[in-house]
């Protein structure tokens, strides 16, 4: 399981959901997903500017990285 949501369900006092349903990894998974997307289409967005454009990119990954969600 990934630590860190494993610590984020520890918080919200659900851990032993994942225990039993750990196709909820899954949903949180596919949750940061949605958002790293948000912020590659945001990075589409700021093809003419390059600054913005990186940023979006390295947040999108920084997202991913954190919450250990593949491509």
């Amino acid at each position: 399981m990934n630590e860190r949501i494993n610590e984020l369900a520890k918080q919200a006092d659900i851990r032993w959901l994942l225990e039993f349903y750990p196709s909820l990894e899954t949903f949180a998974q596919l949750i940061v997903k949605e958002c790293a997307d948000i912020c590659m289409e945001l990075a589409a967005k700021c093809a003419g500017l390059p600054s913005e454009g990186a940023l979006a990119v390295d947040c999108a990954n920084l997202i991913k990285q954190d919450f250990g969600v593949e491509e």
